[in-house]
């Protein structure tokens, strides 16, 4: 009886974790991933993959060739690690201070590095063709899949897909949903220049702190009271810094903030609120203001039939129970854009346990998961390869 995809990727995990943790030992930062790249580089090229490197940026991208005609299909797994400091007491703990890999993305280049290892050796079996999408910068936009896709990494791909570990769901499961599952993500940065002076004659100023305290109540209503309560959104304001002295009134200040929706049309209304919003400030309080609006990542919309196919899998293969209907979340993700290019779909892998330490939120200094969670991604994959291109354990 041929070995399942189970039983291949056991052979190869004692190798997945050394990987995992090699990373999570050594990680870089979104845009700074030089010496990553050249692990995941060298490692495709030990398995006798064709290599690309330096593509969009730190990107790296595989590809198998099978021997056969079919599909063109890719994998993506990003690599970047964020700006926290680890505050875990394990033997791979980051040895870079201030620097860890607190969201799994050393866990998913791990996964897709063994799912490339094990299909490298099955080119005469393979129908098609097989990407792996290594992604540079996930963490900071503007990200490094704008970049990838640019510089022609989806170039004659049919399909794509990616995998997420996730903490908030328990090990075994897979969740993923059609439609609309994560948010846009834009950021905003205000400065008011108003006119400073002493506390003691606020007549002859233009309170910044005072003008800035109204705007960010201003905003919050913008969702409140603008937005149709049906549709999920948020704007928040995440730093107001304005003065330096108890007794003078600040002749400025700088706001920064988050626009998250679920759909471009909202995306768009949020955006000319805000600025409908500071144009009657300026009138209203004789103010100057500058604002710095950056479009980040887009809604992630996955395929219809694509997380159609991802749930017959995790049923047929695993279990019904192991498959859970995703809810839709605030958070982004730069996968977005390969959605936008390709049909394809996203998924999230239970990665917690009962042990405390790996129930962790994403982004916590603490942030650890079950490491067997890397069999289930590369089961996932292993599986998305085989209906493709008809490859078999």
């Amino acid at each position: 009886m041929a070995a399942t995809y189970y039983e291949v990727l056991q052979t190869e995990f004692d190798e997945m974790i050394s990987w995992r943790r090699y990373l999570h030992q050594n990680p870089e930062l979104s845009f700074q991933e030089t010496n990553t790249s050249t692990f995941i580089a060298n490692q495709l090229t030990s398995f006798g993959l064709e290599v690309k490197e330096n593509v969009g940026g730190n990107g790296v991208v595989g590809v198998i060739q099978g021997a056969h005609p079919g599909k063109t299909i890719a994998f993506r797994a990003d690599f970047d690690a964020l700006p926290i400091h680890d505050e875990k007491n394990v033997p791979y703990k980051s040895t870079v201070d201030g620097v860890m890999h607190a969201c799994g993305h050393d866990g998913h280049t791990a996964s897709l590095l063994a799912v490339a290892k094990i299909l490298s050796n099955k080119r005469q079996q393979l129908h098609g063709k097989i990407v792996f999408i290594f992604q540079h910068a996930e963490e900071k936009p503007p990200g490094g899949a704008k970049f990838m896709i640019e510089d022609g990494v989806l170039d004659g791909v049919d399909v794509v897909f990616g995998a997420h570990l996730a903490t908030e769901y328990p090990i075994g499961k897979i969740a993923t949903k059609s439609g609309p599952v994560m948010a846009s993500v834009d950021a905003f940065k205000i400065t008011l220049q108003g006119r400073g002076g002493h506390g003691a004659r606020p007549h002859e100023t233009i309170d910044t702190i005072a003008i800035g305290s109204q705007l960010v109540g201003h905003l919050q209503q913008i969702v409140s009271r603008r937005v149709n309560p049906i549709e999920p959104a948020v704007v928040t304001v995440g730093s107001f810094h304005a003065g330096n002295a108890f007794n003078i009134i600040a002749d400025s200040a700088v706001l920064e903030g988050t626009v998250r929706a679920m759909n471009a049309k909202v995306r768009k209304q949020i955006e000319e609120e805000i600025r409908s919003i500071l144009e009657g400030v300026k009138v209203a309080d004789r103010i100057d203001y500058s604002l710095d609006y950056l479009h980040g990542y887009p809604v992630l919309v996955n395929h219809k039939e694509e997380a159609a196919l991802i749930e017959k899998i995790v049923k047929e293969t695993v279990s019904h129970d192991a498959f859970i209907e995703k809810d839709i979340v605030l958070g982004a993700e730069d996968f977005a854009y390969y959605l936008e290019h390709r049909p394809g779909a996203y998924f999230y892998v239970g990665a917690s346990n009962e042990n405390p330490n790996t129930q962790y939120p994403h982004h916590h200094p603490r942030f650890d998961f079950d490491e067997r969670a890397l069999l289930h991604v590369g089961h996932l994959f292993l599986q998305l390869a085989d209906y493709y291109l008809g490859t078999k354990a």
